[in-house]
């Protein structure tokens, strides 16, 4: 009986893998092909019905201008994200491991890890109530004699808010990932670390930190594998018109090419463009970790 329902959950498995992951696959010619929707009954038969056109569109996605752009700004605003926000949870976690009365750390959690629950549309609303032209801040700001601050309109400014954004809603749900790890950890090495008269500070580099190594190093490839492919729901919400010339990333620029512009061609290309070199930069990540750190996720 145990085998049979084995082997139930893995064609169960295998149909969902094949639908939800090979199946689509199929899309990928779009990027090889002059691609007309109006061919044949339905949008997949004019897939097979269009004509080849080889490495075309990848072509003419190199040499516009805009792609440059928009590849830039996508290296800019994730390289920005990870800097800034990458240690903030493995620090969150460190201070929260050390909260000795139950209580307040987990209503120090709660408060930490409940924006993630929260849609990036809802994110927007809370934000612009803030920073919008004639927000919170920005009404402070003119009692003050200041000048407002077009946090959703400067160029100079958005890339910021977007960042800020970002840790405020996601930096609850890595902490929790760390304060699993923390947990891990043998409990005696800090016993015996006391014993010896190490600090606090001691135990925390000497054993915390190694501790969280594995974890820190699997979240960093993650990271790195897909810093051109993070960001599309928040950016799609936040940014307007005025700050495409610093905010249009490449996912943004392919549901514009899409979705507006009806250019599936080109914007598969980018797709797939953009798949391959998260694909390069996470074999890549992981093979200097494993060489320099020994550890990695493969």
């Amino acid at each position: 009986m145990a085998t049979i329902t084995r082997v139930g959950l893995f064609v169960k498995f295998m149909f969902f893998l094949f639908i939800y992951k090979l199946a689509p696959l199929y899309g990928i010619l779009i990027a090889f092909k002059d691609y007309n929707i109006f061919l044949g009954s339905n949008p997949i038969d004019a897939i097979g019905l269009s004509d080849w056109v080889g490495l075309e569109h990848f072509r003419r996605l190199f040499a516009s201008s805009q792609f440059t752009k928009v590849l830039a700004n996508t290296l800019i605003i994730n390289g920005l994200k990870i800097l800034w926000l990458f240690p903030i949870p493995i620090i969150c976690a460190i201070l929260l491991n050390e909260i000795r009365r139950a209580t307040y750390r987990k209503f120090a959690q709660t408060a930490i890890y409940m924006p993630y629950f929260f849609s990036w549309v809802v994110i927007f609303g809370i934000f612009y109530s803030l920073f919008g032209s004639y927000g919170i801040i920005n009404t402070a700001i003119t009692a003050m004699g200041g000048t407002r601050i077009g946090f959703f309109t400067d160029n100079s400014v958005f890339r910021s808010v977007l960042v800020f954004t970002e840790g405020w809603k996601e930096v609850g749900y890595n902490t929790v990932i760390y304060l699993a790890a923390i947990t891990g950890i043998d409990i005696t090495l800090y016993e015996a670390a006391r014993v010896d008269g190490a600090s606090k500070w001691r135990q925390i580099w000497n054993i915390t930190m190694p501790g969280l190594l594995p974890t820190i190093v699997l979240m960093l490839i993650l990271k790195v594998g897909y810093i051109l492919e993070t960001g599309f729901e928040q950016v799609l919400v936040f940014y307007n018109p005025a700050v495409y010339e610093v905010a249009d990333i490449i996912q943004t620029y392919v549901y514009r090419l899409g979705m507006g512009q009806m250019d599936f061609p080109l914007s598969t290309a980018l797709g797939l463009f953009n798949s391959v070199v998260a694909f390069v930069l996470i074999v890549s990540a992981n093979a200097i970790s494993r060489k320099l750190l020994g550890r990695s996720i493969w």
